[in-house]
């Protein structure tokens, strides 16, 4: 309805649902007598921040499409599900991540990210980060809960930053990144729990016998580009990594008795 002034809302005091996307809207403040909010939805307006005042029940907010530069000043505690998809930020770093002890997913595609310094979340399952311009790795450590990490179209040319902290990580989308060499891929063995990755468009999957070699590497997989692993290539798989580590143990033995 193109508007810019929603003071009116001041008065509706018990509002737990609130939609105002599609508008002009430059300022949010008029929503902070809205103490029983729950749920807040301002996609597609002409917000630059995020910032509120902290709202205790708040459990949902979605700043989609706006002019967004930054993430400061998001302090709800209760707030489980936080969209900023479409916007211009650059950094997380001024995230508030001792009052977002409660948030389970995160959308941060389509911004301009960097790196993935600052997500200290401990209580987070879902991070989706495609679309932006990340080429490092960077405080993952800390996402003990990350179950599902979207990196889709994105810089990586390295998988440094991973971490055997991240016990819970499932699924892991680098899809159309920079990933050049196994050596690379082989870093994800870090990861107890990964069972589903996304690797397609990326140079290492034009090598011969790609999705033989990742299997070999990472034997946990059951989903490998959208595609169930078959128990025939997990065999194979398995047949190949047993051979390569009796090899490995003869070149061991050899280097030892020629010292000796």
């Amino acid at each position: 309805r193109n508007l810019t002034d929603i003071s009116l809302l001041k008065s509706f005091v018990h509002l737990r649902y609130v939609d105002l996307s599609e508008n002009k809207l430059q300022d949010l403040s008029a929503l902070s007598s809205l103490t029983e909010l729950l749920w807040l939805k301002v996609d597609g307006n002409l917000l630059t921040s995020a910032c509120m005042q902290e709202m205790s029940y708040l459990q949902v907010i979605s700043f989609d499409r706006n002019r967004i530069k930054d993430m400061e000043g998001i302090t709800h505690p209760r707030l489980a599900n936080l969209s900023l998809k479409g916007n211009k930020i650059q950094t997380v770093l001024g995230l508030s991540q001792d009052q977002l002890f409660s948030l389970q997913i995160l959308e941060l595609r389509g911004n301009k990210l960097e790196s993935t310094a600052g997500f200290r979340l401990p209580k987070l399952k879902k991070l989706y980060l495609a679309q932006n311009n990340i080429c490092s790795l960077e405080d993952l450590e800390g996402l003990e809960q990350l179950e599902t990490l979207h990196l889709r179209d994105n810089k990586l040319e390295t998988l440094d930053g991973f971490s055997s902290s991240m016990k819970c990580l499932q699924y892991l989308n680098l899809r159309s990144n920079g990933i050049s060499s196994f050596q690379e891929v082989e870093k994800l063995q870090v990861l107890p729990m990964l069972q589903a990755l996304v690797l397609m468009d990326n140079p290492c999957a034009d090598e011969p016998d790609y999705r033989l070699e990742v299997l070999v590497l990472l034997p946990h997989l059951q989903l490998l580009d959208k595609e169930l692993v078959e128990e025939d290539e997990q065999a194979e798989a398995t047949q190949i990594r047993q051979t390569r580590q009796e090899e490995k143990e003869k070149v061991r033995t050899t280097w030892w008795g020629e010292e000796e």
